[in-house]
Order: structure tokens, then sequence, then C-alpha cells
């Protein structure tokens, strides 16, 4: 569930919008329809940033373990630095 406010509603009260953005996002219309903006909490937001940073590293190991070859031990500790 979200709340929805034109851009001179979100602007006349900011600091109400922020705290209902505390609990549900807050998306700030363009011409009514169109998402121009979505506030969010700073939680939400790190949140949100994890999981696809998650996504992404799930995706980069799937794609580690399609490879074909070797890399020997010293090889490994060269590439990540712990020579």
């Amino acid at each position: 569930m979200s709340t929805t406010v034109t851009p001179s509603e979100f602007r006349q009260e900011q600091s109400h919008f922020l705290e209902i953005a505390q609990r549900e996002p807050v998306a700030i219309l363009s011409r009514g329809t169109r998402r121009r903006a979505v506030v969010v909490s700073p939680d939400f937001y790190d949140r949100a940033v994890q999981a696809l940073e998650d996504i992404e590293d799930i995706r980069a190991a799937a794609a580690a373990r399609q490879e074909t070859g070797t890399i020997s031990h010293e090889d490994l500790k060269a590439e990540l630095g712990l020579d």
C-alpha cells in the first residue's frame, strides 16, 4: 500500500508526507497519473538496495558456477590481492 500525492500537495505538507514515508512509500504523481518520484524511509531504501545487491551476487555466483576451467590456488590468491 502506498500514498499518492501531487507535487503541490507534497510541497505544502512535506513534513506530513515524510512522516508517512516512514511507514509506507509516498508516490508523487505528475499530471495525476505518472509517478514522478517515490519517497521511502531510509530503512526501506537500505533494505531495497541490499536486496538488489544480493540478487546481483546470486547471479554472479550462478554465472561463476557455469564457467569452465580452473584456477590455481596461487592465481586465486593473487587475483584477490592476498599475496
